[in-house]
This record gives structure tokens, C-alpha cells and sequence, in this order.
């Protein structure tokens, strides 16, 4: 009797086990796919068809950069690239997009990219994903201390992955899981080793990324993370709306100053339009959940990203309304720090810290907002959330670089 409830809950725990099937595409100890593709067809699953693939590019200075890509017939494509920090370089679904066109028209191989040159930043000559991953050994503003560099943003968004893994259930809905181990490890100063997880069911419009940090070094370590997430046309135009439950709102700057009137709303492409960056402290429900959008003038078209303010407890908003050819483009940036230099966010109080061992985890889910009645949802969600609180708009900075 006992012999056979054991033999039970083994065969239980293997068909557990055995209830998806994985592909590993990088590893350093010695896998390396290259160009790789598999869909549901010859995987045998029913419902929602989808594919993917993973492509190695040429030419220029996205030689040996790869692309894996997503794509769900009835639902989303999602284009990552596991050379350059497993980030998101578009999502395109419903006739909508999920990025935007910088004038880096290429998926730079991080190899081609000196992060100190320009003063501190050379990130900007490989920046044009939908989103990308600013931390986490630190992020913000380039500064230089004690001698040392802080280049902008990080080094996670220029990491290639040193491992990259595939998982697709076997069971309806047969959600899609891609994996990517991000390794911030330097001799005498961090050993900080992230993995990366994208989720997706096929047909659906919403993704989520789930990410869990862990300092691997025997010694604590501080950490940042922002989620520079991106948007343009056909969401970004002319009377496009800024969307999410805030107690306040502050310039990042002087220059911000003179957006505060509006800064909710977008202009129209602006030939000579500076970036404008606003510090915001949002509302979250009981959970610690909240969400922030961007939406057209029509209000049938957008993007949402839902967060965990325990998790990422502030939010920057980034208006960069300049020309199409030069970058025409908002972030929704939610993240443990704002974007000034390291620096001054440890000042604030606002860098985090791990022990020996320890690991934080951050969750956000995407939802492209294919018409009106997505958008509606959304905006009822926001003004629940924002309820009988006035936000506080400071008209002075939080800080001064």
C-alpha cells in the first residue's frame, strides 16, 4: 500500500516535471544555436498557432548580434535580443506598436560599444529598444566619483546573456517562457547575476516580465533598476494622453519646469524639442499594484504597464517629442530610483541594497491596448486608483545634478 503511493507521487512528480518542453540556446559551456526555429505545428499543440525564431544578424555593427522572436498569429509578436540584455526591441500586434525609431537603425552588438565615451555616455549609440533593462549594479545620469566612472544607465542593457533558455508548456494555454541568466560580475566589485523571464500565452495581448536579482558575492552590494520602457507612433501624436494614478509630480530639472502646465498631454514631432523628464510618486492599490498609460488623442489605441510599488516604487515619465528622424518617443519608466546620477539617489535614500545571497524579483506586465474598450478599462482602473487624491505638482526639483 505504502509501495504504491510512493510509486505514485513519483510518477506524479516526473509528469510534473515532463508537462513542458524547454530548449536551451546559449550556454557558455558550450551551446550555441545560432539560427533557430520551431512552432506549434511541429510541436503538435492545438490551439493558438505560434512560432519562434531566433536569427543571427549581419553587417555593420550588429555583426553576431541575435534576435528571438515571438509571434502569435491572433495575438503579439515580441522581438527580444538576448545579445543586449535579453531587452525588448518591438511588439507589434492589432495593427498597434510597442516601440519606437531611433536613429540607431541597428541591434548594436554591445562589442561595438565603449560605455565611457562621450563623457560617460556611450549607452546612447546602441538605444532603440521598446524596453530596456537601465541598472542593475547601478543606473542614471553618468557621474564620475572618486575616481571611478558611472556610465549611463548601467551595464545591463549592453550584457549579452550567458545562458538563454526556451519553455513551452505542453498543456493549453501552453504559455511561452524565454529565460535569459544576465552576469554583472567584476573582480573586487559585484558579483550580481540576474534572470531574466518573459512570459506569453499565445493569442493574448498582455506579456510579463519577470526578473529575480541575486547578489552571488560574499559581501552586500547596492542595486538599481529602471524599466525604460518606450513608445511612438501610432500611440504617440498631437494631444496623446499620459495616464496613471500619482500623488505628485516633479521636474527633473529647470528645462521641465516649463512642461509642468501640461505634462500629461503631447505635442506634435517639435523640431528643437529637449527631452523633458518628470519625477512622479505613484498610487498603488492594497497589493502594491499599480498601472501606468500612454494613449492616443482618440483614445482607441495604447500601452499599459502594470508594476508592484514594492517592488518599483517610483515612476518617471520621459517626453521626447523631438523630430521623427531624431527620435520621436515617451518612456513610462517604472523603477526602484529616479534618474539622476547614482550618486545623489543614494543620498536620497532611494538605492537599494542586498545581502550576502539575497535576491529581489520584479514583475510587470505589458498590455497593448488594441481599441477603445482596452483603453476604457484602463482609464477606469487609473481614475479608481487615483480616487479623491489632488496631485501635488512641486515646481521645484528634487534634486540638482
Amino acid at each position: 500500500m505504502h509501495k504504491t503511493l510512493l510509486a505514485g507521487a513519483v510518477i506524479a512528480m516526473f509528469s510534473g516535471q515532463a508537462a513542458a518542453q524547454s530548449w536551451v540556446l546559449t550556454d557558455t559551456q558550450g551551446t550555441e544555436k545560432g539560427d533557430w526555429r520551431i512552432d506549434s505545428r511541429q510541436l503538435k499543440l492545438s490551439g493558438e498557432p505560434f512560432t519562434l525564431e531566433q536569427q543571427v544578424l549581419h553587417g555593420g555593427k550588429q555583426e553576431g548580434s541575435k534576435v528571438l522572436t515571438l509571434t502569435s498569429k491572433n495575438g503579439l509578436t515580441i522581438a527580444l535580443s538576448p545579445t543586449r540584455g535579453m531587452d525588448l526591441l518591438h511588439v507589434n500586434g492589432h495593427g498597434v506598436r510597442l516601440g519606437w525609431d531611433s536613429p540607431v537603425d541597428e541591434v548594436v552588438n554591445p562589442a561595438y560599444i565603449n560605455l565611457e565615451s562621450r563623457n560617460g555616455l556611450g549607452w546612447l549609440e546602441g538605444f532603440n529598444e521598446m524596453m530596456v533593462r537601465c541598472g542593475f549594479e547601478w543606473t542614471g545620469h553618468p557621474v564620475t566619483k572618486d575616481g571611478r566612472i558611472y556610465t549611463l544607465h548601467g551595464k545591463a542593457g549592453n550584457t549579452p546573456a550567458s545562458k538563454v533558455e526556451v519553455i513551452v508548456d505542453d498543456q493549453a494555454p501552453h504559455e511561452i517562457r524565454i529565460r535569459g541568466l544576465l552576469k554583472e560580475n567584476t573582480f573586487k566589485k559585484a558579483r550580481l547575476e540576474t534572470w531574466t523571464e518573459l512570459r506569453y500565452v499565445p493569442g493574448a495581448d498582455s506579456f510579463t516580465l519577470h526578473d529575480v536579482l541575486t547578489n552571488q558575492a560574499d559581501y552586500p552590494h547596492d542595486y538599481e533598476i529602471i524599466y525604460h520602457s518606450n513608445f511612438s507612433t501610432p500611440i504617440l501624436e498631437e494631444n496623446a494622453r499620459f495616464l496613471a494614478p500619482v500623488k505628485s509630480v516633479s521636474p527633473f530639472n529647470d528645462y521641465a519646469k516649463k512642461g509642468l502646465e501640461n505634462w500629461q498631454t503631447y505635442g506634435a514631432p517639435t523640431k528643437d524639442f529637449d527631452e523633458m523628464v518628470f519625477n512622479l510618486q505613484p498610487i498603488a492599490d492594497s497589493n502594491g499594484k499599480t498601472v501606468a498609460a500612454v494613449v492616443n488623442s482618440k483614445g482607441d489605441k495604447g500601452a499599459a504597464i502594470e508594476f508592484d510599488t514594492r517592488q518599483l516604487p517610483v515612476l518617471t515619465m520621459w517626453k521626447n517629442t523631438d523630430t521623427l528622424k531624431q527620435g520621436y518617443v515617451t518612456g513610462i519608466e517604472p523603477g526602484t530610483n529616479y534618474a539622476y546620477p547614482v550618486t545623489i539617489e543614494k543620498e536620497q535614500g532611494r538605492v537599494k541594497q542586498l545581502q550576502p545571497g539575497q535576491s529581489a524579483e520584479f514583475t510587470l506586465t505589458y498590455s497593448l491596448l488594441k481599441d477603445a474598450s482596452a483603453v476604457q478599462k484602463v482609464e477606469e482602473r487609473i481614475k479608481t486608483l487615483q480616487g479623491e487624491t489632488k496631485i501635488n505638482v512641486e515646481q521645484t526639483p528634487i534634486a540638482v545634478e
